[in-house]
């Protein structure tokens, strides 16, 4: 692994930490186009990169007193399960050659990028979008929680098998659902959904170890410590920036990539 993917790593943890999600909107194109990872490999790769980075923010939330765990058990059961059956069983038995227009074939590995680009629009339509539940919702910890099970219980599933699908933290689906669903305050959200992500994300990675992948340790241990460096950067370099301005800026530069990916998967 250079210096141009040890830097890069770094700033996925700066992103994480800066505005608590857009790790694994940077890790599978910096695995794909910089470091020449097989897409199907990427996704594996970046359930476990996200995974341990947000492990340790989530850590550092619940000393904080930052962290919701009866919301962890009952969004992520399901989401855990859901991503853990998508590596196992969902994944593999996508077929190599999906389907073909004219001379365009498509297949698993572009079917999965255009897939993430989707998910990147997404993502950066929440982040560039002013959010009218992060300015209406208390930031007291103490706030009364009302919980709409069915819906946290749907919402932890279809979040798992996306995540599964594409190697998304699925942080920017996760905190809405939390703060909507379960009317938690913000910055209860983000720490809990830290853990939510960090225990479905390993856990998708383990399901994955069931396969013939070889997995390159050298370069997945690399790229995860540089980023948990990158990690604590963005915490500290939050304390100095402002987070909306930032979160809006990023935004735009998911917007970009996901449309780059898209073109450049299908066109070139």
């Amino acid at each position: 692994m250079g210096v141009l993917g040890l830097l890069l790593a770094i700033i996925v943890g700066i992103s994480l930490g800066l505005i608590g999600s857009g790790g694994s909107i940077l890790t599978v194109p910096i695995l794909v186009y910089v470091m020449g990872v097989e897409p199907v490999l990427a996704t594996a790769y970046s359930l476990f990169i996200v995974g341990t980075t947000a492990l340790v923010g989530g850590i550092q939330s619940a000393i904080q007193k930052k962290v919701d765990f009866k919301t962890v058990l009952i969004f992520g059961i399901p989401s855990i399960a859901a991503v853990f059956l998508t590596r196992l069983w969902l994944v593999p038995m996508i077929p190599k050659q999906i389907m073909s227009i004219g001379s365009f074939v498509v297949t698993k590995p572009i079917a999965l990028m255009v897939l993430f680009a989707i998910v990147m629009i997404a993502a950066s339509i929440s982040m560039i979008v002013p959010s009218k539940n992060k300015d209406n919702a208390p930031d007291d910890t103490d706030t009364l929680m009302s919980y709409n099970y069915p819906m946290i219980l749907l919402e932890g599933t279809v979040v798992g098998v996306l995540t599964g699908l594409v190697g998304a933290g699925g942080g920017f689906l996760i905190i809405p659902a939390l703060v909507i669903l379960a009317k938690m305050p913000m910055k209860l959200a983000v720490g809990t959904s830290l853990f939510i992500i960090a225990a479905k994300s390993l856990i998708g990675f383990v399901g994955d170890m069931q396969g013939d992948e070889i997995i390159d340790w050298t370069l997945l241990g690399g790229f995860t410590l540089a980023a948990v460096i990158g990690i604590f950067i963005g915490i500290f370099l939050s304390k100095k920036i402002a987070g909306d301005k930032l979160k809006t800026a990023f935004g735009w530069f998911v917007l970009i990539m996901g449309f780059y990916i898209i073109a450049k998967e299908l066109f070139f």
